[in-house]
């Protein structure tokens, strides 16, 4: 193991800038027999602020996925940012894999925290949990963006060859990644324009790995395969808050014929966003995008509710 890993010292920066944004890291245990959630939470919550949740997808823990978007929406919402069951600090003894048990999670914590209402952004992974929040929980949720996340897939699209990798385990050998290859695999998929990983040393691609993705190897991967197991479109309930859809235009994960699929689904009450010239890992690829998106559909609406009078 070496003196310094570039891994850890990356997660120290975000965990300052996630204080510096005004937030707090807590834990709460869900008193169901084994669940605990840590989640980022404001330090003091301004009644007078709307309340955002962000949903993060596989990979690092949510620090590293919104690491940019967090300064973007702490001046406009109290907002609450949780580690999913089995990344970061939460886990579960419980053996349900679902993204309803997920979602009935992240409820949880928000009610602990005496969150009752609020708008949630879900990243691939996270909008698959976030998607079944809204449905779960109609009167909580006002306005949902799902990013880069294949809800309307189904369970047959897997032997009908529409995703580039089609076999469930090594698709979670990919996004669980164990080996600097694997790494390297993970970055191609999930990039239009990779970085030039081949550049980069084996020893500082190990410590990513060893920081990231060495914990709950398993429970990751029953996940992933909990995912598409028995999906039918049939199934998939029609959420009705208003709904943006951001895709990446070159997203070879979840392809981008799922985005219109799922605008198609939802009807008028949902909007559809192209970002060109990124892959499935927008946030990262596009940031500046990302967050335009995100402004112009959850901050500029509000602004635009204000009432004149309100604004004297």
């Amino acid at each position: 193991m070496p003196c310094f890993s570039f891994a850890e010292s990356k997660n120290s920066c975000f965990r300052s800038n996630f204080i510096r944004a005004g937030l707090r890291s807590t834990l709460t245990d869900l008193n169901d027999g084994g669940t605990t959630m840590h989640c980022w939470v404001p330090i003091s919550p301004n009644s007078s602020k709307p309340n955002l949740l962000l949903l993060h997808g596989l990979g690092p823990n949510a620090m590293w996925q919104f690491a940019d978007l967090i300064h973007h929406v702490t001046p406009h919402f109290n907002v609450y940012v949780p580690d999913l069951l089995f990344f970061g600090d939460s886990s579960t003894a419980r053996p349900d894999r679902s993204e309803s048990f997920q979602a009935e999670c992240v409820m949880r914590v928000m009610e602990a925290h005496s969150v009752r209402v609020f708008s949630l952004v879900g990243l691939s992974y996270g909008g698959f949990v976030g998607y079944r929040l809204a449905a779960q929980y109609k009167e909580a949720v006002e306005r949902v963006v799902i990013c880069c996340a294949a809800v309307c897939m189904e369970e047959k699209d897997l032997r009908e060859g529409v995703f580039t990798v089609s076999d469930l385990d090594e698709a979670a050998s990919i996004l669980v990644p164990q080996t600097p290859s694997k790494l390297k695999e993970l970055v191609k998929h999930t990039f239009f324009r990779p970085p030039p990983m081949g550049l980069m040393p084996s020893c500082l691609l190990r410590d990513f790995i060893e920081i990231m993705f060495t914990d709950f190897v398993q429970e990751k991967k029953e996940l992933i395969l909990a995912i598409p197991k028995n999906r039918k479109l049939s199934d998939l309930p029609k959420i009705h808050q208003p709904t943006l859809i951001i895709w990446g235009e070159h997203d070879h994960l979840f392809p981008l014929e799922y985005a219109h699929k799922l605008k198609m689904h939802l009807g008028e009450n949902a909007q559809l966003a192209i970002i060109k010239g990124a892959g499935h890992a927008i946030s990262a690829e596009k940031s500046k995008e990302f967050n335009k998106q995100i402004k112009s559909f959850l901050i500029d609406f509000k602004r635009s509710q204000i009432s004149p009078s309100a604004k004297q």
